[in-house]
């Protein structure tokens, strides 16, 4: 059988067994075994893949093995621009929308209150958020990495972290968000755009002591829920804060 020696780079390394980490190895291949089934078949993601290169050269991912073939796997890269390189990757939409799975719910209210469009419900299946990210050219987000193998699937992202305040830091510098940040703008539990409003068109809506506090107020053009200057809005300026920090650290 035909064999093929392959490395995979930086963040890629995380899909691997320890024993695959950082180093090249040697496995045999199926014949017309494409790129994309030899590096999915181990376990990564062609959503986290940017860049391949066979025997040197830059391929897409139809690209067929041939015995013997070296092949160097690359993740995202941030500092080095390799775009006249580049077979692996979809063109990124400028401002990118996301759909997320049933596992991220507070990581797409946190996006939506950045100002990202942002879907998610808690009952999507798996042929749905790939077809939903297809059709609308959105991001997919997920913990599943069956979901992200998918065909359909040309823009995703698997999510390392499990704490929600680490996973929206993680997606706005994989995805180098930090100058498209816009918050409140868009709803945290409809995902629809903010708009303002007098006060006195919500006054039978909201408590008293909210109305002797407050007198600047926004209304979701799709659910109708108000929002105002509170306390919630104080820990998200912080959360801002925090990420535009990162940014700058970067």
């Amino acid at each position: 059988m035909a064999k093929a020696t392959i490395r995979f780079y930086a963040d890629l390394n995380f899909f691997l067994p320890q024993n695959r980490r950082q180093v090249a190895f040697t496995l045999p291949f199926a014949a017309h075994q494409s790129v994309k089934d030899l590096i999915e078949s181990l376990g990564v993601p062609h959503t986290e893949v940017e860049l391949i290169l066979v025997n040197g050269e830059p391929v897409d991912f139809s690209a067929l093995l041939n015995d013997g073939d070296r092949i160097s796997v690359y993740p995202t890269f941030e500092a080095l621009d390799v775009t006249p390189l580049l077979r692996a990757r979809f063109d990124a939409q400028h401002r990118p929308g996301f759909v997320l799975d049933q596992h991220l719910g507070r990581l797409a209210a946190y996006l939506r209150a950045l100002g990202f469009d942002t879907l998610y419900r808690n009952d999507y299946d798996d042929p749905e958020l790939a077809e939903t990210s297809d059709l609308e050219e959105r991001i997919l987000l997920t913990r599943d990495l069956g979901l992200l193998k998918r065909r359909r699937v040309t823009h995703g992202y698997y999510v390392r972290s499990t704490d929600p305040r680490q996973q929206v830091s993680e997606v706005v510098r994989r995805f180098d968000l930090y100058h498209l940040i816009e918050p409140f703008r868009r709803c945290v539990h409809c995902n629809a755009p903010l708009e303002s409003v007098d006060k006195a068109d919500v006054a039978d809506q909201l408590e008293p002591r909210t109305l002797e506090y407050y007198d600047e107020f926004q209304r979701c053009t799709g659910c109708g829920r108000v929002y105002w200057k509170g306390s919630h809005t104080v820990h998200m300026q912080q959360l801002i804060d925090d990420l535009l920090r990162e940014g700058l650290a970067e």
